[in-house]
């Protein structure tokens, strides 16, 4: 229908853009990883020191592991609680439907920062949460572990990335045919075969989908745990922020961001292929 040279005057503009905003970037994050830094000048010279570095020091291998445990922890909540909710709103609300979906939705428009500096301010010394507790007696002196911890991180990040685990669960649990779920109600199926067998299968693509969202975005998350995780609370993000700032070791740096694409990528590579698989059985089992 449409000539070679339309086809190619047509693909020229998004190749070109993501060629110049994607690829080159990533090409020149390559470079500089296997370049050096002698008297705070980049040395052009090719090495594989900066990977030795990484893979010797314990430092960034722990700090790694735990950004990885955080992500996970992240992510299991978020779906914890995104897809009951999401089930609700999908299968149960009705009149309140759209209601319910805008007070989720209305939480990504308020600012990042000003939702981590609430944590900050309830889980402070001189917090909400610690000023209840204190007052109900349950504790004598503010608990510290509260924030600069882990937990804090762990505890904001959840919050943060919960719409984003939700979002594609609903929009899964909206696609299931109502009409598979009155028929196992119509052959005596309980509510609850019901819902394992026929609908939590069908949902299956939207839990990774949103399973994912929460794990690659908190993985790569910097300000949460540089606002409420002290040093206990660091993840892998903030020592690439180190280095390409106080430390000027772009090359380290550029090796770090490397291996956190690596991991990205793996990790949605294999979401889409268990995604691929489900859907495929999914749609088996309608036909």
């Amino acid at each position: 229908m449409y000539s070679r040279a339309y086809k190619l005057l047509v693909t020229i503009p998004p190749v070109g853009w993501v060629a110049a905003f994607l690829l080159a970037p990533y090409a020149f994050l390559f470079c500089f990883s296997f370049w050096s830094v002698q008297s705070q000048t980049i040395v052009h010279h090719w090495t594989v020191a900066n990977y030795k570095a990484l893979l010797s020091n314990a430092v960034y291998l722990d700090v790694l592991l735990r950004s990885v445990r955080i992500a996970a922890t992240v992510a299991i909540f978020s779906l914890l609680l995104g897809f009951p909710l999401a089930y609700y709103v999908s299968f149960r609300a009705t009149k309140s439907k759209t209601l319910l979906y805008q007070l989720v939705i209305i939480p990504l428009w308020v600012s990042y920062l000003v939702r981590a500096y609430a944590w900050k301010t309830i889980l402070g010394n001189n917090g909400v949460l610690n000023t209840l507790l204190e007052y109900s007696g349950v504790i004598h002196h503010p608990a510290a572990f509260l924030l600069y911890s882990p937990f804090a991180v762990t505890l904001t990040l959840i919050h943060i990335y919960t719409p984003f685990a939700f979002l594609p669960i609903y929009a899964a649990l909206e696609h299931v045919p109502r009409q598979l779920v009155e028929a196992a109600h119509d052959l005596g199926a309980s509510l609850f075969r019901t819902f394992w067998t026929v609908i939590f299968p069908l949902a299956m693509p939207g839990v990774v989908a949103g399973a994912t969202f929460a794990f690659v975005l908190s993985l790569g998350d910097f300000l949460a745990p540089l606002l409420l995780g002290g040093p206990s609370g660091i993840m892998i993000s903030n020592i690439v922020v180190s280095l390409f700032g106080a430390a000027y070791d772009w090359p380290l740096g550029a090796a770090v961001s490397l291996m956190m694409l690596i991991l990205v990528v793996t990790i949605i590579s294999g979401a889409e292929r268990v995604e691929q698989r489900i859907s495929f059985r999914g749609g088996s089992t309608r036909a």
